[in-house]
């Protein structure tokens, strides 16, 4: 049998390579959203797709991979129907019902390894790209149809040849040709980075000796989770949550969540929640099966391997047709809203079992596209290569829940997201944009023994034309809670030419808005929700939070000791 050491060193191994391939596509990529936020993740599967090592990448993007490989391999391209040098490329969610890509800007490349003629592994790569194409590419959409090109699973690569005429047609549906070929030829060049380093470790230790060390890993990983699924007492833990809860574009809708624990199993059971809707916050399986892998595996060790093994104890029902695992032509383009609200419910349902891992409620969903001509470099106002995006600064940005074990973090991508924050001079390079401020929101954290993460303030202005602006935030009417006594956390708000006489406000979420050059736009991220009483809260603490302006004089009424009222 192996030893224990050269498991660990492979199983390292394959990680790093895992992150080698995410490195090669953002150094090579084109857009902003891959060389600044980084909004790519990488995987490695075994023949039969079953999970190998991972990059610690999009939480979202992981645990969608292995479900969509399987299906794809079942309906689309069985095993023997592949041969080395071939590149399977697909954006679309409806692949197996909906466990393929998460919306039609999610590019999977799947590139099959093969060792003395024998289809060994895969090597992954899920990538937000440039330029969806569709109708208002970002905005809000009614039907899959209106959200861009759906691609099949389908070779774009046969035998290490491109197939330049499917390429060509690819490129012709989207309204940035040049960064999404970029962007996507970026994309190939990582996973085959991923292929060549696997065949390089089999040529090291022998592929005999790597499936072993894989296999010890998952059993490994599979005992590990067992282990921690059983200190959680048996039961039934429910939550329930809004989306929309504003009443915006037809809300609120309801997402209930029951997780019932028996031994070493866990079921996690979306029964009774909404039907899906007219609208593009649906979340397909895919997403649903990454929000929910994600919520029970953070309350985990993080030294248990990120393999198959932890997914043997994990079973999920969501209803088909419901928001959690649509069908066509349900549009999906902002499923992220309910990753983010399954993750927080997960928390919620087992804060009574777990008070000492949770954290209280995130900031969830925040985003904002927006797009202009910048007549400067076409002065007619060019063509679908001439519209210029930005975004306000990554999506999702504002505060987490603070936890049993500290303040939650703030200004920063909620938890299925870990993209990076664009810098400002990148996307003002980018586009024709200012941007204003981009700051800490004082206040906005949830007041407690551990205080919720603040939102942020970000504040720009358009120096382009035909201005077009997307948005959506979360927590728009009812904040994120706290916990175990903490404060909810600051509710959102986006304004348009704030403190001027043209001022007006933004529901959480709507259709794509015109904005004119000079125009401004502010968003007031949400903060997170706190953690026990406020009362319990060092002094020390407080203190600091004042001298560093997260907490104001006006703000220290939320903690209700005789000195503060006294300052």
């Amino acid at each position: 049998m192996i030893d224990v050491i050269t498991t660990e060193v492979i199983r390292s191994a394959l990680e790093s390579l895992s992150e080698q391939m995410t490195d090669t596509m953002e150094r090579t990529s084109l857009s902003v959203i891959l060389k600044e936020g980084k909004d790519c993740s990488s995987s490695l599967f075994d023949a039969q797709g079953r999970l190998m090592a991972e990059g610690a990448n999009i939480p979202v993007h992981l645990n969608a991979l292995g479900p969509c490989l399987k299906a794809m391999l079942k309906e689309h391209f069985p095993v023997e129907s592949l041969e080395e040098g071939d590149v399977i490329l697909t954006n679309d969610p409806y692949v197996g019902g909906s466990t393929g890509a998460h919306h039609t800007s999610d590019f999977i490349v799947y590139y099959p390894i093969f060792h003395n003629g024998q289809l060994i592994a895969f090597s992954t790569i899920f990538a937000h790209l440039a330029g969806a194409g569709g109708r208002d590419p970002e905005g809000w959409h009614e039907t899959i149809f209106d959200e861009g090109l759906r691609i099949p699973p389908i070779k774009l690569y046969r035998r290490g040849e491109l197939d330049e005429q499917l390429f060509k047609m690819i490129l012709a549906n989207t309204n940035q040709p040049y960064e999404q070929r970029g962007d996507i030829l970026a994309q190939v060049a990582g996973a085959r980075v991923g292929a060549q380093g696997l065949l390089s470790l089999i040529e090291k230790y022998s592929w005999d000796v790597l499936q072993e060390a894989i296999e010890a890993q998952i059993d490994y990983a599979r005992e590990r989770t067992k282990n921690q699924i059983a200190r959680i007492p048996d039961g039934r833990y429910t939550a329930e949550s809004q989306i929309l809860e504003d009443g915006s574009m037809g809300g609120p809708f309801t997402i209930r969540l029951a997780v019932e624990v028996t031994g070493d199993e866990v079921h996690f059971d979306f029964t009774g929640t909404d039907p899906a809707m007219p609208g593009p916050q649906n979340c397909p399986m895919s997403a649903t099966i990454s929000a929910t892998l994600f919520g029970l595996l953070a309350l985990m060790p993080a030294d248990i391997p990120k393999n198959e093994g932890p997914n043997s104890q994990i079973r999920i029902t969501a209803p088909e047709g419901s928001l959690v695992n649509p069908r066509p032509p349900r549009a999906v383009y902002q499923r992220m809203a309910l990753t983010h609200r399954i993750v927080d419910m997960i928390f919620q349902a087992l804060a009574p079992a777990l008070p000492d891992v949770v954290n209280a409620e995130s900031c969830g969903l925040v985003y904002m596209n927006g797009t202009a001509i910048n007549r400067e470099t076409h002065p007619t106002g060019g063509d679908a290569t001439g519209r210029h995006l930005w975004l306000n600064q990554g999506p999702s940005v504002g505060g987490l829940g603070a936890s049993a074990g500290g303040d939650g973090l703030s200004a920063m991508a909620s938890w299925m997201t870990n993209v990076a924050t664009p810098s400002i001079e990148g996307m003002e390079i980018a586009a024709p944009v200012l941007y204003l401020q981009r700051s800490l929101r004082p206040d906005s954290g949830g007041a407690g023994k551990h205080r919720g993460g603040l939102g942020t303030i970000v504040k720009w202005k358009a120096l382009g034309y035909d201005v077009k602006v997307s948005h959506t935030s979360q927590r728009f009417t009812i904040p994120a809670q706290g916990l175990l006594g903490g404060k909810p956390g600051a509710t959102s708000r986006w304004v348009v030419n704030e403190g001027t006489d043209r001022e007006y406000e933004l529901p959480a979420t709507g259709p794509t808005i015109d904005l004119e050059y000079g125009d401004t736009l502010t968003l007031y991220s949400p903060g997170g929700g706190g953690y026990g009483a406020p009362e319990e809260r060092p002094q020390e603490l407080i203190e600091r939070d004042v001298r560093l302006g997260y907490v104001t004089e006006q703000g220290l009424s939320a903690y209700p000791t005789e000195e503060n009222r006294s300052a």
